[in-house]
């Protein structure tokens, strides 16, 4: 067990990360804090300007997180990169913006498959590696989505709902591998997720994060310091749980 006491800012050092979703936002923040903390990392994404992010130390991967093999040449190219496979952060999220009555079967199917599919897969072959080494962490990016309701969300809300709820599962088939899986509900952070469904998805989202008890919406990089620490051998103790970052936002009343 880490020496809580002599813990230093460099966490991770010497680990070696997964991150899906990397291009920006959360999954942006997440990679280059990692990075900077020690970490070797491989950020993945759809969008090819991750590549943005390539350094010593920190290899962009572009790839469709929700195609067959895509989970296992990630998790492969960590460890021939890297030689192992330490922390994967299950991060990747879209959102798709209409009623129920009006949502086509494609629609849900691709916000399943982006949200809790991918993360399944990814953990899955993510899980293979880290037993051979008897550790590792996962860490899936929730939502305060996953225990309120929103009208117009429902296939969000609902993959959220089972990304936390697949947390909590794999977190008790896993630990007796030396493998801890843990969650971050997040709240409205400033990112563009939404910009699919608003014209100004930052700008939307820091307004709505008023709401929140805190007053404001968080920033990519306050997230990426929570994933951080529950990532790390800090966090040693924490086994399935679903740490809410969403400014208060699930302990008021609605």
């Amino acid at each position: 067990m880490t020496d809580i006491k002599n813990s230093t800012p460099n966490e991770v050092a010497g680990k070696v990360a997964l991150v899906t979703g990397a291009a920006s936002g959360i999954g942006k923040a997440i990679a280059l804090l990692l990075h900077t903390r020690g970490a070797k990392v491989i950020a993945e994404d759809i969008n090819p300007e991750v590549e943005a992010l390539a350094r010593p130390g920190l290899v962009p991967l572009v790839a469709d997180i929700t195609q067959d093999g895509a989970a296992e040449r990630a998790v492969a190219l960590a460890v021939e990169q890297f030689g192992r496979l330490d922390i994967l952060v299950n991060n990747a999220g879209i959102i798709i913006n209409k009623l129920v009555i009006d949502m086509t079967r494609e629609d849900w199917e691709r916000i399943q498959a982006v949200n809790a599919t991918a993360a399944f897969l990814h953990s899955r072959e993510a899980v293979k590696a880290m037993m051979l080494n008897k550790s590792g962490s996962i860490v899936n990016i929730a939502s305060y989505a996953s225990y309120f309701a929103f009208p117009t969300i429902a296939a969000y809300t609902a993959s959220k709902g089972a990304l936390a709820q697949l947390t909590r599962t794999l977190a008790l088939e896993v630990i007796g591998h030396g493998i801890r899986v843990n969650a971050v509900g997040v709240g409205d952070v400033v990112t563009n997720i939404l910009n699919n469904v608003v014209d100004d998805g930052p700008a939307f989202l820091a307004q709505h994060g008023e709401a929140a008890p805190i007053g404001r919406a968080a920033q990519p990089e306050e997230i990426a310091e929570v994933v951080a620490f529950i990532a790390s051998d800090r966090a040693s103790f924490m086994v399935g749980a679903v740490v809410m970052a969403d400014g208060g936002m699930t302990v008021t009343a609605g």
